[in-house]
């Protein structure tokens, strides 16, 4: 088991000392594209806004330090809680301009896999579902505002997000989630930006080819069930990726194994990590990178990780 918490001074130096690609628009962004590897841009987001914003790193320090009061309390979120999503499509296309109908499944995979409510949820075999977790949070469709753009591609810089480059600003960001539905590029599937960063571009970007659900036989797949919104909207949450993004890193999470890196597609029962004890890897949770058919679950330590930010005093306390 991982430790809860890094030190400060080790979280400096996770968030500083990493490339600096993200913030790059995407026609200037070099990407190796892997056509069956699942790309989160998240974490190379963070990290070019926590080079862009010095004081950022002090504030993701104190939103750790608030989680970890919770978790060592036993605080928990008293009620439940839905969040209102604002989908704002930015579309050249009409394959772009994604249907009600498809938004309105996007809704439903995120209420189902946040509630326990998912068909895959008691899949057998699961090493470790003793610790799957129902997280108790549900999400309504509040609005949808389109705009029409000649834009091809988005990149990563948060352009989408902004009027001014053509994109669409954000929607009362601090009580609704926003979702910008739009062609990213660059094989980049989606996006999040954690909890602590500026209102203004508070959300989710997620490519409109992997929003909603589809087809097997469709352009999206292998991630046409709508599972990027849900690994993303767990970025929201304050959820890093289950491998700590380095080599048997750290996710901030207790009750998570840990990983030597991302596993693509379906891998078999069994899988073990080469990291010190040679745990199971847990492939199966929502923030490791396989195909949407084969995640199915956030551990209960992550579920406690999400719910802290929404307490009284939380980063996201707003949206209660």
């Amino acid at each position: 088991m991982k430790k809860l918490l890094l030190s400060a001074s080790v979280l400096f130096f996770m968030f500083s000392c990493q490339n600096e690609e993200a913030g790059i628009p995407e026609s200037q962004t070099q990407v190796a594209v892997n056509a069956s590897a699942r790309l989160c841009a998240s974490n190379d987001v963070l990290k070019e806004n926590l080079k862009n914003n010095p004081e950022l790193a002090a504030k993701m320090q104190q939103i750790e330090a608030f989680t970890s009061d919770a978790l060592t309390n036993g605080r928990i979120v008293n009620g439940k809680i839905e969040i209102p999503v604002v989908f704002n499509v930015l579309y050249r296309t009409t394959a772009e301009n994604v249907s009600l109908a498809l938004l309105q499944t996007q809704i439903d995979v995120l209420n189902k896999d946040f509630n326990a409510l998912n068909s895959d949820f008691n899949t057998a075999n699961n090493p470790y579902s003793s610790i799957k977790a129902n997280v108790e949070i549900s999400f309504v469709l509040d609005q949808v505002i389109r705009k029409s753009t000649t834009k091809t591609s988005w990149g990563t810089n948060d352009a989408m997000k902004k009027a001014a480059s053509g994109g669409l600003a954000a929607t009362s960001p601090t009580t609704k989630l926003n979702y910008w539905v739009c062609t990213i590029g660059g094989g980049i599937l989606g996006y999040a930006q954690f909890p602590g960063g500026s209102s203004a571009t508070d959300g989710v970007a997620i490519d409109s080819k992997y929003t909603g659900v589809t087809s097997s036989s469709s352009a999206s797949y292998p991630y046409n069930l709508g599972r990027t919104a849900t690994h993303e909207v767990g970025h929201w949450m304050n959820l890093r990726h289950i491998w700590g993004d380095a080599n048997c890193g750290s996710d901030l999470v207790s009750d998570t194994p840990t990983m030597d890196s991302p596993n693509g597609g379906v891998p078999a029962v069994g899988l073990r990590s080469t990291c010190s004890g040679t745990p199971l890897e847990m492939y199966m949770n929502y923030m490791d990178y396989t195909d949407d058919r084969g995640m199915y679950m956030f551990s209960n330590g992550q579920k406690a990780r999400m719910s802290a930010i929404f307490l009284a005093g939380g980063s996201r306390a707003s949206f209660r």
